[in-house]
């Protein structure tokens, strides 16, 4: 059975941490490019980034620049997503998607939602005092 299971999401205090987990099973993970996104209620989906299956090269968003980094251990089957200085508008759903590679990865987060091979159900964060 194919499953993408986000977990390591909660409530944090603003300047707080937290690290994200995708768990892939059913399929061959470290073929694929693996995605976060996220989505606040009112808002679209955005893509916040991704780390390429063929050469470890990642993609941030502007706005967790500096302060999120991606990783993945294609032994465990796992991308891991490390927040930090997190802040009231990180507050939304955070999901992992799994797609096959593209060039450009700023491109590749911008595809439609059924463009992508596999997507997990979410995990909240929310970060408030």
């Amino acid at each position: 059975q194919v499953q993408l299971v986000e977990s390591g999401g909660g409530l944090v205090q603003p300047g707080g941490s937290l690290r994200l987990s995708c768990a892939a099973s059913g399929f061959t993970f470290e073929h694929y490019t693996i995605g976060w996104f996220r989505q606040a209620p009112g808002k679209e989906r955005e893509g916040v980034s991704c780390i390429r299956s063929s050469d470890g090269s990642t993609w941030y968003a502007d706005s967790v620049k500096g302060r999120f980094t991606i990783s993945r251990d294609n032994a465990k089957n796992t991308v891991y997503l490390q927040m930090s200085v997190l802040k009231p508008e990180d507050t939304a759903v955070y999901y992992c998607a799994a797609g096959s590679d593209m060039t450009l990865l700023s491109l590749w987060v911008l595809r439609p939602p059924s463009w992508y091979d596999y997507w997990g159900r979410g995990t909240q964060v929310t970060v408030s005092s």
